[in-house]
């Protein structure tokens, strides 16, 4: 009988040491892994240019995830309502992927960064995405914690062309931008995105897309007071859907260089600085289709600089200076659309626009109803309606 109980002391001993020693390595190791991260599929840096939060995990990360893995209020911090304020760049590296959505967030607010006051795009806050990002039913925005304010430009919409490149829009604002690497998507629906991106030569416009494996979907979103409402260089498979796009310094959507297959649909844009929407640069396959457009600077939809094999039909093009305008673009097709109240042509084929057709369009209160230049060539237009025009 002793015997047995001296057994029974020496496991209970044995058991406490052991208790003792794994809990201290626990929480060591627990302290190590919050103040360097570097073994974790979420860390993050701090240095005198920049604060980043890097993601690699295999697994689909929420911010209430993230925050948990760093433990630091000075780079991501819950306030109320589920409303969270980043102060780092994240980059979601490629095979991982981001949700930022209502089951945590409400309302994420990206201060600028730009710790050394340059305004280097890679010291500002930003979401790279080189992986993928699900955005959803969540709202995003800049932020200026000592006016308690987003961060604004002198002016919300660029006032006129002699105001551009003065700087306005060179102040540093936060941006999400799918790199040119990306293995995934980047899908953006139900939200509201405002007062983001700036002019920083390129890849910090708001929301902006480099690349995409895979179809990315930006739906039923508002997207306000960015520098561009949307911008893309050589992206293919993206749907631009059921979003009002309104009050961008810029351009509402800006489709550029060799993007293709896209399709614009089903939206509502106007109040830009600049065009409404555009596509330039070698563009197509590009379908813009049932879109309201309309008191945009320039032209309500356009198609520029060798856009070809691309639709734009089925809109109501209105209140413009030029209302559907195809310059230097050839082998587009535009049908079916309603342009009225434009200021100087319902519909202009301009600078060297070859092979295009142009018919079954109705032009109401034009200077110019439909307008070719005389290098712009074998373009089939008929069947149009005009209507209060000056016929060309």
């Amino acid at each position: 009988m002793n015997l047995d109980i001296r057994r029974l002391d020496v496991r209970y001993l044995l058991t406490i040491a052991l208790v003792v020693v794994v809990v201290p390595y626990i929480s060591n190791n627990w302290t190590h892994a919050q103040e360097d991260n570097e073994q974790s599929c979420i860390s993050y840096s701090i240095d005198s240019e920049r604060n980043t939060i890097s993601i690699s995990c295999a697994q689909d990360v929420t911010l209430s995830e993230v925050n948990n893995a760093i433990q630091n209020p000075d780079l991501l911090k819950k306030e109320d309502n589920n409303t969270w304020v980043l102060d780092s760049r994240i980059v979601v590296e490629q095979g991982a992927t981001l949700v930022i959505d209502s089951k945590d967030t409400t309302w994420l607010k990206i201060l600028a960064g730009d710790k050394e006051g340059g305004g280097d795009r890679d010291n500002v806050n930003s979401i790279t995405v080189l992986g993928n990002l699900i955005i959803d039913s969540v709202k995003i925005s800049s932020w200026d914690p000592e006016n308690n304010d987003f961060i604004k430009f002198e002016y919300d919409i660029l006032p006129d062309r002699k105001h551009e490149h003065t700087g306005i829009d060179a102040v540093p604002r936060p941006y999400i931008k799918a790199d040119d690497e990306i293995t995934g998507t980047m899908n953006v629906t139900n939200s509201e995105l405002t007062y983001l991106g700036y002019e920083c030569g390129s890849g910090c416009s708001g929301l902006s897309y480099y690349g995409s494996n895979g179809t990315s979907i930006v739906k039923n979103n508002e997207i306000h007071h960015n520098r561009f409402g949307f911008y893309s260089v050589g992206v293919g498979n993206v749907i631009l859907e059921d979003n009002h796009v309104h009050h961008n310094f810029m351009y509402g959507f800006d489709p550029h260089t060799a993007t293709h297959d896209m399709i614009i649909r089903n939206n509502t844009v106007h109040d830009h600085g600049a065009m409404g929407i555009i596509c330039s640069l070698d563009c197509y396959n590009i379908t813009i289709e049932d879109n309201e457009v309309y008191n945009s600077a320039g032209s309500g939809i356009m198609f520029s600089r060798n856009m070809y094999d691309s639709i734009a039909r089925n809109n109501n093009v209105h209140d413009e200076e030029k209302c559907i305008f195809l310059s230097q673009s050839h082998d587009n097709e535009v049908y079916g659309n309603t342009v009225r109240n434009c200021e100087s042509q319902g519909i202009y084929l301009y600078h060297n626009s070859v092979d295009n057709k142009v018919y079954n369009n109705t032009v109401i209160n034009a200077t110019e109803g439909i307008e070719y230049s005389d290098d712009s060539l074998d373009n089939l237009i008929e069947d149009n309606i005009l209507e209060e025009n000056l016929p060309h």
